[in-house]
């Protein structure tokens, strides 16, 4: 378990910031991927990003490392040079985490084969106008119910036929991970907050500079 990971669960300050910021910070990520009132896949990038800029803000830029090696997919930031994924979820259920993203069902075969987890988890539950969650999800909790469970019933394969894009965590597994002794969970009340967006002006204000 990365004890430095485990701070953001202990110190009162990031704790509340978290529950007052982050809200407030995926509304806007929302805000940007939208269009014609729809929110587009690339969110899932922007919210990456806003919790990394919550590591490096507490951590320091020195201590995460963000250009990871396209050989690396599972793999979304190194903190103090520990492999971490940071996975993101909508809905009330826990159920829909990619362990990997891909349309190719020979490649989520292959993947579902050699699977084995390898770096630590970061949780985002988003679940707008009720209570959500940000948990955090040791590499050794992830193992052990891998052990436990087996291949089968902690991967979920996407349906023939089917372009679900990427090969799951099982809702039976994802279940069991965040209600370990080991794992840490902050409970999120996500409300949504007037916010006056323009995706343009930002790009316009910098047409206007000579």
């Amino acid at each position: 378990m990365s004890n430095r990971l485990r701070e953001l669960f202990e110190d009162e300050k990031i704790i509340n910031k978290i529950k007052r910021r982050l809200p407030y910070l995926f509304q806007l990520a929302e805000l940007e991927s939208s269009r014609a009132g729809k929110t587009g896949m690339e969110v899932g990038s922007v919210r990456e990003r806003i919790i990394v800029a919550l590591l490096i803000y507490k951590f320091g830029e020195v201590n995460v490392e963000t250009e990871i090696p396209i050989t690396e997919p599972e793999v979304d930031a190194k903190i103090f040079g520990k492999p971490l994924s940071i996975k993101t979820i909508t809905g009330k259920n826990l159920g829909g985490v990619k362990l990997i993203w891909t349309v190719d069902a020979k490649k989520a075969k292959e993947f579902h084969e050699r699977y084995y987890p390898n770096c630590d988890i970061l949780l985002v539950q988003i679940n707008w106008d009720d209570v959500g969650g940000f948990y955090y999800i040791p590499l050794e909790v992830q193992q052990k119910l891998f052990e436990k469970l087996g291949r089968e019933r902690y991967i979920k394969l996407p349906k023939p036929g089917t372009n679900p894009r990427g090969v799951e965590i099982t809702k039976e597994a994802l279940s069991s991970l965040v209600v370990d002794s080991m794992s840490k969970r902050i409970l999120i009340n996500w409300q949504k907050t007037q916010i006056e967006f323009n995706s343009y002006k930002r790009w316009v204000d910098l047409w206007r500079v000579d």
